[in-house]
């Protein structure tokens, strides 16, 4: 029977006070503030005055997110983790925070290979909507983005209209808009913070869940409630196919955008989706374990041996780079990430620059 696994960051047995406090509060111990209900975001939201005794334990807040980051389907087995905040929060509520994923942080970077010294501006939830008319017909590109990342400097007014093309007045009430600081130096405006390097493409694919049936009380918010209370439950199951359905439309994609860009594209995934995929596809990711990033890059995480008797917020452990090429070169090359969904139409970088100038980084990163 599933059982969720844990709760606001904390295995739900574990019962420190830290542990109890997040759970009190409603908070995230992976972002720092209040959880928005992460990968349930939109069927998690609970509102506490129908249920005086969850309003209590909550200290009389009006409304709560399911706070399940994980759910175990047997006892013996890994938990599936099912909110994204779980594997990775990059946000600037995180930079003075134990968010115990320090490891995947680390690892990240370090694959991504900036030089020591830069400073790295995060952007989470970076949306394109793209329509072209041609004479072979509509080409449309309407994807969003985890997060990106790109070195960040001063930037003066001339290259940034040189880039972006249209006046710098326009622009400039863009940036101030968008929170951006803006000073004078002779002649020129200069921009601190602005996108100067090339972009990294950071996606976290979690898994979903089956939805659960409200007559047995399995949903994600009825599990919650009697989670928290201290009740029996019973957590939805895991939708294993829809996962990989999800990532699959997106992988190729944004892979050839990150090339498009001069970056790379890097998905942080669970080792249990890696098994599943290996088992249930004929792509055999065993057969693409490599030590640096590629075309496609899937670098998987998982509990270990931690997901037992665990005594705080557990850290997860990096278990495998897979990369390789989108495609294979002729008949006897290397196995491939084949030509499974490509895109028909590349946004430039100039466009990706626009959507950053629009809003602020929300961390800065110095390596």
């Amino acid at each position: 029977m599933p059982q969720i696994f844990e709760l606001f960051g904390f295995p739900i047995e574990v019962q420190t006070k830290e542990a109890l406090s997040c759970r009190k509060t409603a908070k995230c111990p992976f972002t720092g503030v209040k959880c928005d209900g992460g990968g349930n975001r939109y069927a998690s939201q609970i509102d506490l005055n129908i249920n005086p005794g969850l309003k209590k334990y909550f200290d009389d807040q009006a409304s709560v997110a399911s706070g399940v980051c994980s759910i175990q389907l047997k006892q013996e087995e890994s938990p599936w983790i099912v909110c994204p905040r779980r594997l990775l929060a990059l946000g600037a509520e995180t930079a003075n925070n134990d968010t115990s994923q320090a490891n995947a942080k680390r690892e990240i970077l370090k694959l991504l290979s900036y030089p020591e010294g830069t400073v790295l501006g995060v952007w989470s939830e970076v949306k394109f909507v793209i329509d072209e008319v041609s004479d072979i017909g509509e080409k449309s590109f309407h994807y969003t983005f985890d997060y990106i990342v790109v070195p960040i400097g001063l930037s003066v007014e001339p290259e940034i209209v040189s880039l972006l093309g249209g006046d710098w007045s326009d622009w400039k009430k863009v940036l101030i808009k968008a929170g951006y600081t803006i000073a004078k130096r002779g002649k020129y405006d200069f921009v601190e913070d602005f996108p100067i390097g090339k972009p990294s493409i950071i996606e976290i694919m979690t898994s979903s869940t089956s939805g659960g049936n409200k007559s047995n009380r399995s949903t994600i918010p009825q599990a919650f409630e009697d989670a928290i209370l201290g009740k029996p439950h019973t957590a939805p199951n895991i939708n294993k196919r829809q996962v990989w359905a999800r990532m699959l439309s997106q992988l190729i994609v944004k892979s050839e955008v990150a090339m498009n860009w001069g970056g790379s594209a890097l998905w942080l995934i669970q080792d249990n989706l890696a098994d599943y995929i290996t088992a249930s596809t004929a792509l055999d990711l065993r057969k693409f374990t490599a030590q640096d990033l590629s075309e496609v890059n899937l670098l998987s995480f998982g509990y270990g041996e931690k997901s037992s008797n665990a005594n705080g917020s557990i850290e997860l452990q990096l278990k495998h780079l897979f990369s390789g090429k989108i495609s294979a070169d002729d008949n006897r090359a290397k196995p491939s990430f084949s030509d499974m969904i490509r895109t028909p139409l590349l946004p430039p970088i100039e466009v990706l620059i626009s959507r950053l100038a629009g809003k602020r980084p929300i961390n800065r990163i110095l390596l």
